[in-house]
């Protein structure tokens, strides 16, 4: 046996050629399978489906953010409008009662006590004080004698002979009412005159005989 080892064997290179390399790729120009389409628009699809839910999810919680801020902010301002409506019921019977005490005094003690003269002064002087502190803060009386009667302002208390008035005139007020801004405190306690009985015509009672027909008075 020979002591030198053998060379391994020699291998030629071999050029490859394009042509045969390409045969078993794509070409990039080649169109897709029927199958991979389908599944891209169905995924294109259902993405575009997707966006359009969250879009309008979007836009719905938008505007119900909307929606609730306006409604907040109407409260606030409605809270901050009529804040004084608890302070101003519990007013105005001390306007009443004021209002009640001049009345009561008569032209002729006044005219005789100097006295209540002075007393009915300063009473009157204080119910005019208070009533110019409401006007400021937007608490008006509410229009009644001689106006047509409201239910949404009034409170009729009984009918009584208008006097010539139309029927359903407020002929008499027995408490004041009032409003706050377009708000209804309370109505007014008003009378309203009724409807009063039709007279009819005196040529419609005139006696049917008084004037005999031309026919009777040749008879």
């Amino acid at each position: 046996m020979s002591s030198a080892t053998e060379d391994p064997p020699r291998v030629e290179p071999r050029l490859i050629d394009p042509e045969d390399s390409a045969a078993g790729e794509p070409e990039a120009g080649s169109p897709a399978p029927a199958g991979a389409l389908s599944e891209l628009a169905a995924e294109l699809e259902k993405t575009r489906a997707e966006a359009a839910a969250l879009k309008d999810q979007l836009l719905r919680a938008l505007a119900e953010a909307e929606n609730t801020r306006r409604r907040s902010q109407r409260d606030r301002e409605e809270s901050a409008r009529y804040a004084a409506a608890p302070l101003a019921r519990d007013i105005l019977p001390v306007a009443d009662n004021l209002a009640r005490a001049l009345a009561a005094v008569p032209a002729e003690a006044l005219a005789k006590d100097e006295a209540l003269k002075n007393l009915v002064e300063g009473i009157a002087a204080t119910e005019r004080q208070l009533q110019s502190a409401l006007e400021r803060h937007n608490i008006k009386t509410v229009e009644a004698l001689g106006e047509k009667f409201d239910g949404h302002r009034h409170q009729a208390m009984y009918e009584m002979p208008g006097e010539g008035k139309p029927a359903g005139t407020i002929v008499q007020v027995l408490q004041k009412g009032y409003m706050l801004h377009d708000r209804l405190l309370r109505p007014a306690l008003v009378g309203v005159a009724k409807a009063e009985p039709q007279t009819a015509p005196a040529s419609q009672t005139a006696p049917a005989n008084d004037a005999a027909p031309p026919e009777s008075r040749g008879q």
